[in-house]
């Protein structure tokens, strides 16, 4: 028999790493001039923009300051926008969130001419996603789902349409589901000689309204209600628009879409008689690209890809248009891959080959044609960065250590800034020109380095396990106690997510709650099932269709590995999981006959009915086409086969995964006869934060594992 022994080895609590003690600083955003040679950024107190040059980092002028601009009535500001030219800056305040990304906010116009600062509208109600033309002399905007546009020049605002209106139709901005799973919160662009501004009208009267009480220490509660399409309700429906701004007319444009279908990116190419829409069907395995006149309203197909299971729509946003050409990401091959199309749709090229992904498209440099892009080349679990020509094709790479590098590019691929860590190193930032040579460190992290080292973080010990099929190999990571002793067995607590094309078996620093289960003598352990990414398509795709079965068949694999291992104790294994990791942890215990002596699921999905249509769509189909699928990945259908100790944690106020999912899922258990025990955080929403929340959760979890895996 084990016992859970406190280890005092290791210099670290949870609120060393809940705080920002071992938490690698970053550096303050900067944003790209339009040629790329420069860079705006915000000084610390947040009441200056100050152009840097990429070259030298050094100070070239100051746009905007709250100190010296004429009729400035604010002392700070909270995030700002440059126009092209350089003549604007938008600075907003008063920032109020609307779901994860999307917000709204109080904007203000500084004429850096004029040296002159103003409102940039005159409507009572905060803006959201402002957009300048190409040229910088207008700005659209959305206000309670209408689009507005200020002229400049002419000092003037305008209403460009007049039949938004809450939960029933939004013009410009996306609805829910569109901005949680395509990662849009904008569908509104200015064609590229200023003269046209395009948008999709989302029409969501038909969605069902989704609603959840708030409690906020009042007397009597309110309740938030939103459209929320649940797998297998109606979706919004959409459609493209153009208002014409001179002669202040709006057409439709005929864009082939089926009922439910998605319009998910608009973007113009080089020609402002050509509107670039892409659609999906709902099935999600058919995207089409269509070129849309704006004058004559008629689109042309130029791209259509079908999928034997469904298009990864993040590709979409790397869509690049050339003057006569265009850059494109698919799977076409088996893996994610950079091709080369001609504006008639004709492929002319693919770019990058081999048995690995392209894990993201980072800039195009459209003089010198040349690519740039991210890939896990050298193994799933690293990054590197690449630049390519098109017409020569020979990769570069531009990163200089092996481990996990990220890139964020200036416009038109001329500098480059890069975060590279691996395991036991904390993020280092710097700055690089295209050709990958540095030129300065923004970011050593020296002194988390040296509290890291003083600490004395254990190392991860990377393994491979086999899957439930007995062939894969499936990467993961070991953490053991300070002091560890191989003669003695221990308890493990399995740390996952297993979402489609997720990962956390990673060359990266991290130093995450996780870490304060090691002070209690309990060993941490991570897998990356079948689904997870970075290993190719048929990999990746392999639970379609029918969610939750590999993903815990493979957990169970992994923790009987574990329990093979001399220093762990088979009758001691624990799996933790939020969100999909959640639902990882119910399907798991409920199939793996008491491999699992306990489990703590945090924010689950515990029926996919209940999730919305686009994400849970691409994966299952709908509940009327795949009814099998559904029932045999819902925790609710299997309460009555968990077995082990289950904590399960929600917040009242969670928008995403909704509450109803455990409250559901309780009520099948109860009518099992399964007790279980459950914690429920009062108006917090699906990331459980604010407060004293976040190490009031951790305290119960590692509190949970050390009195139920002895």
């Amino acid at each position: 028999m084990t016992s859970v022994v406190t280890v005092s080895a290791q210099h670290f609590t949870l609120e060393n790493l809940l705080g920002n003690e071992f938490l690698p600083r970053g550096i303050r955003p900067m944003v790209s001039s339009e040629d790329g040679m420069y860079y705006y950024q915000a000084d610390p107190q947040q009441t200056a923009v100050i152009k840097y040059a990429y070259a030298t980092g050094e100070a070239v002028d100051t746009l905007f300051n709250t100190r010296t601009a004429r009729n400035c009535t604010f002392d700070s500001f909270q995030g700002f926008l440059v126009s092209p030219d350089e003549n604007r800056v938008l600075v907003y305040r008063d920032r109020e969130q609307v779901y994860r990304h999307s917000f709204r906010a109080n904007y203000y116009y500084h004429d850096v001419r004029r040296n002159m600062v103003r409102k940039l509208s005159e409507h009572p109600s905060k803006q959201m996603i402002p957009t300048f033309s190409p040229d910088g002399k207008m700005v659209a905007y959305v206000i309670e789902n209408n689009i507005w546009l200020t002229k400049f020049d002419f000092d003037t605002e305008s209403q460009v349409t007049k039949d938004g209106e809450w939960n029933k139709v939004i013009n410009g901005a996306t609805d829910w589901v569109y901005e949680e799973e395509f990662g849009i919160t904008r569908l509104m662009e200015f064609s590229p000689d200023n003269n046209l501004l395009a948008f999709v009208r989302t029409d969501e009267s038909a969605v069902k309204e989704f609603s959840f009480q708030t409690f906020n220490k009042q007397l009597y509660p309110d309740f938030y209600r939103f459209k929320y399409p649940k797998a297998g309700e109606s979706n919004s429906t959409v459609e493209c628009r153009v208002f014409d701004i001179a002669a202040r007319t709006t057409r439709t444009l005929d864009v082939p879409l089926e009922e439910n279908g998605y319009i998910a990116r608009i973007k113009f190419t080089h020609d402002p008689d050509q509107l670039a829409v892409m659609t999906l069907n709902r099935d999600q395995n058919r995207f089409d690209m269509y070129f849309t006149s704006p004058r004559s309203t008629v689109s042309k197909l130029v791209l259509r890809e079908e999928n034997k299971y469904y298009i990864d729509s993040e590709w979409l946003n790397s869509i690049h248009f050339l003057k006569d050409r265009f850059i494109y990401v698919s799977e076409k091959d088996g893996y994610s891959h950079i091709y080369i199309y001609g504006l008639s749709g004709t492929l002319q090229k693919q770019l990058t080959t081999g048995n690995y992904d392209v894990t993201a498209l980072l800039a195009v440099d459209g003089q010198t044609e040349t690519v740039f892009y991210e890939a896990a080349d050298e193994s799933p679990i690293r990054r590197n960065i690449y630049k390519v020509n098109i017409n020569k094709g020979q990769p570069q790479k531009l990163s200089q250590q092996g481990g996990y590098n990220s890139a964020s590019f200036s416009g038109q691929g001329k500098y480059f800034v890069n975060r590279w860590s691996d395991a036991e190193t904390p993020t280092v930032i710097t700055l690089h020109d295209a050709n990958g040579k540095q030129l300065r460190i923004l970011e050593d992290n020296q002194s988390v380095r040296a509290k890291v080292a003083a600490a004395q973080f254990p190392k991860r010990e990377y393994v491979t396990v086999t899957a439930a099929d007995g062939i894969t190999r499936l990467n993961g990571w070991i953490l053991k106690p300070y002091n560890f002793d191989p003669t003695r067995k221990y308890p493990v607590v399995m740390i996952q997510y297993s979402g489609p094309n997720s990962q956390q078996v990673l060359d990266r620093y991290s130093a995450d709650w996780y870490y304060a289960l090691l002070n209690e003598g309990i060993i941490v352990a991570c897998v990356d099932g079948r689904g997870t990414g970075a290993r190719g398509e048929e990999f990746r795709k392999g639970t379609y269709m029918n969610l939750g079965i590999k993903e815990s068949d493979d957990q169970i694999a992994a923790a009987r590995y574990l329990a093979s291992l001399p220093y762990i104790d088979a009758k001691g294994i624990g799996i933790w999981g939020w969100s999909y990791g959640g639902y990882t942890v119910l399907m798991s215990m409920s199939r793996g006959n008491g491999t699992f002596k306990a489990g703590v699921a945090i924010a689950p999905v515990t029926d996919y009915r209940f999730y919305d249509t686009i994400y849970t769509e691409r994966f299952m189909r709908t509940p009327q086409q795949n009814k099998q699928g559904y029932d045999n990945g819902s925790p609710i259908a299997l309460a009555g086969r968990l077995e082990g100790n289950l904590l399960l944690v929600h917040g009242t106020a969670d928008d995403n995964v909704h509450f109803q999912n455990s409250v559901e899922y309780s009520r099948a258990l109860i009518e099992a006869g399964k007790h279980f025990d459950m914690f429920f955080f009062p108006d917090k929403d699906h990331s459980i934060r604010g407060e004293n929340t976040r190490k009031y959760l951790y305290e119960k979890v590692i509190g949970y594992f050390k009195q139920n895996l002895k």
